[in-house]
């Protein structure tokens, strides 16, 4: 599949995957900044952002996209963040195409299957009725009851766009990411990876537990830990310059 990306700066490549319910606008501060440095490879992934939808969804697929637009930009060596959904991306892609990878960093997410936990996220999506209502504040309205969290309904409301005049849409393809949900959350192959890898965790998560730590170390050769304090699952965006710290400090060194 085609994939929609953008290019910022020049350099070294660095393509960043964004999470579940997420596309590439999410990382574009976070881009910006590694741009001084690097040419930045920012991507929406299948059925995410401004990417194709399709019904057929799996790790082995979205590495496979990812390496169709590498091909196509003649890119051979990269480096490669992903968080989240996209972290599990990024995992599956250094494993089927391991020379590609230079280094690997892996934002809150493990190889391990994660019980589902997304339910009040859907029933909130499934309360936005499209068909009446025409502003996002209605959609933030109709939300609140299930997501009670500001910043996660602002997150999911950024995939809201104007089809045409009055007519709202979503940039996800929430069908068939709420039926794929259980290959999402599920673990990826038990393949030993060799690249150099960091994985950045936040302390209030429960994304990546101590008791994970041992398997981890079994599956990448060749892996550090940070943890982040002040911040939970979306590390990125509640810890920012901490994250971006780690970030520059593993990829310069």
């Amino acid at each position: 599949m085609k994939l929609h990306y953008r290019i910022l700066g020049e350099g070294e490549p660095v393509v960043i995957l964004h999470g579940l319910f997420g596309y590439s606008d999410n990382w574009q501060t976070h881009a910006k900044k590694l741009a001084d440095y690097f040419k930045v490879i920012l991507v929406d992934q299948r059925n995410h952002g401004h990417s194709e939808w399709s019904e057929e969804f799996s790790y082995d697929l979205m590495a496979d996209d990812l390496n169709e637009l590498l091909q196509d930009e003649g890119i051979e060596e990269f480096l490669l963040l992903g968080h989240s959904m996209g972290g599990k991306t990024a995992m599956r892609f250094a494993q089927k195409y391991p020379d590609r990878i230079q280094k690997l960093i892996v934002v809150d997410i493990g190889v391990k299957t994660y019980p589902s936990h997304h339910d009040a996220i859907l029933k909130g999506l499934h309360s936005v009725d499209l068909s009446t209502m025409n502003s996002r504040s209605q959609a933030e309205e109709a939300m609140m009851s299930f997501i009670p969290s500001f910043g996660v309904r602002q997150f999911l409301l950024k995939n809201l766009y104007w089809v045409e005049k009055g007519q709202l849409g979503w940039r996800m393809n929430i069908p068939v990411l709420e039926r794929e949900m259980p290959n999402i959350l599920k673990a990826l192959p038990r393949e030993e990876m060799f690249q150099p890898t960091l994985f950045i965790r936040g302390a209030q998560s429960d994304y990546i537990l101590d008791d994970d730590l041992d398997d981890l170390e079994e599956l990448f050769v060749d892996m550090d830990l940070k943890t982040v304090e002040n911040a939970g699952h979306w590390v990125h965006a509640e810890a920012p310059e901490e994250f971006m710290e780690a970030v520059l400090s593993f990829l310069l060194r």
